[in-house]
């Protein structure tokens, strides 16, 4: 009999009642329960159901492993992941709770610093954040109290018109634009284009003045994966600090390349190794080999972090100093940070991201000989490459259509303008991480091939013109502007 849009039987309803966990997933009474969307559902469901349902729910989207934009780690060690999981239920904000799990964040912290090479002497202090966005804002912020206290010191009025400015490439991490927007900051863009892809020193010096609150570097710049000069630009701002009211310093921004380039290139002077770099910030959850939310931020010294950034608490037991901006938050983030640094060591974090880089030079070489697209990044600093079509390729199809006929294959590889200055040009980008295999980009080389020659072989054809139709890319959902329809 149906009833309500249901099959009911007497027998099953009774199996459901009287032992729900013998019912089979898809064929009890609770896998009808629909999901709810904007209402609790009155009555619970069983824990089976639920993740089931979820699940399914949740398996019609992208396959992690393929998508090739994100810097996002896609992969842990079962081993690891498992220590995350035990690890779900304790605070990190509680260190007195927690003693020993507060303890591997600070060794976290002492190995970075190592790593960036602060000098001991000089009280280098650190914290774990959520992510680099936090740990960006954080900088910011011991910028802008430092500037505010040397700039009334000097004599400047930090109340009028005239607001706090940040000085910064146009190809900057949206967390800068938050930061800016959240503390009231004029945000000065120093303008990309073709001849520089990163942050050129002499021009960026070029928007400095006694309300700039500091520089930002940034090692690995999301559009294209170059290097900011760092060296560079330090030894600009060590003569303009000669003569400054106020002098400036520097935050790198090493979001991406803060766990690359201390494997690789060793020798690159771009951290704590130069005078003005007073702070960085790095994701432990990019190259720093960990899921989803965790990133650091550490101070040269004791004088880099204003003493205002520091809060203490005692409720939690005993007093505690906290300097991030969120609070409460799973350790597990922690803990497994601590473990890929024990489970790799340098030597183990040198041959993953060389093994990367490889892949990486493999996929811009069988790009570039496709000979019809224009490299903008081939992988020279971290893993990553980008590219254009060609201006004469004559293709009658956009990068937006190859994007739309990769993620056929479950490929995510999005098209995007360039920032300000080259917005003109759109780019396709590649993210090689740690998890993607010589196999699985050879098998990307194959399906791009073959939806480069079913490009070739379609017909774009999207609206008229009087009598003629008009030949134009496919319409792709509001990543490209819809053309305007002809006057009549």
């Amino acid at each position: 009999m149906i009833l309500n849009g249901k099959l009911e039987h007497e027998e099953l309803k009774t199996l459901d009642d009287a032992a729900p966990y013998l019912a089979p997933i898809f064929g009890s009474q609770a896998s009808d329960t629909s999901m709810p969307t904007d209402h609790f559902n009155m009555d619970p469901v069983e824990p089976r159901i639920a993740s089931e349902t979820i699940r399914e729910f949740l398996s019609t989207e992208g396959n992690a492993h393929q998508n090739l934009c994100t810097f996002v780690q896609t992969y842990m060690e079962p081993e690891a992941t498992e220590l995350m999981k035990e690890t779900l239920d304790k605070n990190a904000i509680d260190k007195d709770e927690y003693p020993m799990t507060a303890e591997l964040e600070n060794r976290c912290v002492a190995m970075i610093e190592n790593l960036w090479h602060a000098n001991p002497d000089e009280q280098p202090m650190g914290t774990s954040t959520v992510g680099s966005s936090e740990a960006c804002m954080l900088g910011g912020l011991a910028m802008l109290f430092r500037w505010k206290a040397l700039a009334k010191a000097a004599g400047i009025d930090i109340y009028t018109a005239t607001r706090p400015n940040l000085v910064i490439s146009s190809g900057y991490q949206v967390c800068w634009e938050k930061f800016c927007r959240y503390w009231d900051i004029e945000m000065r863009l120093v303008p990309m284009d073709k001849d520089h892809l990163s942050l050129d020193p002499e021009a960026a010096m070029k928007y400095v003045d006694d309300h700039t609150i500091g520089v930002v570097a940034i090692l690995g710049i999301t559009y294209t994966g170059r290097y900011d000069d760092v060296k560079g630009l330090d030894a600009a701002i060590t003569e303009y600090n000669k003569t400054a009211k106020v002098p400036i310093r520097i935050h790198v921004d090493a979001a991406s390349g803060g766990f690359v380039a201390p494997f690789i290139e060793p020798d690159l002077a771009w951290d704590f190794r130069l005078p003005n770099v007073w702070s960085i910030s790095a994701s432990g959850h990019k190259y720093g080999l960990v899921y989803p939310g965790i990133g650091w931020v550490i101070w040269r010294s004791k004088e880099a972090l204003p003493e205002d950034l520091i809060f203490w608490v005692s409720y939690l037991g005993g007093q505690e100093a906290t300097m991030a901006i969120n609070f409460s938050r799973s350790a597990s983030q922690i803990v497994g940070q601590y473990y890929v640094f024990m489970r790799n060591g340098f030597n183990g974090y040198k041959e993953i991201q060389l093994r990367t880089m490889d892949v990486a030079h493999y996929l811009v070489q069988q790009i570039e000989d496709m000979g019809i697209f224009e490299m903008y990044e081939k992988a020279t600093e971290i893993p990553i490459l980008c590219w254009s079509l060609k201006a004469d390729a004559n293709k009658k199809w956009t990068l937006y259509d190859l994007d739309d006929r990769l993620r056929m294959h479950g490929w995510q590889i999005p098209a995007y303008p360039l920032p300000a200055n080259m917005e003109d040009v759109t780019c396709q980008r590649i993210v090689c991480r740690a998890d993607l295999s010589m196999a699985m980009a050879e098998k990307f080389i194959t399906d791009m091939k073959a939806e480069i020659k079913n490009l070739d072989n379609a017909s774009f054809i999207a609206g008229k013109e009087g009598n003629d139709f008009k030949q134009q890319s496919f319409d792709h959902s509001g990543r490209v502007a819809a053309p305007a329809p002809a006057k009549k």
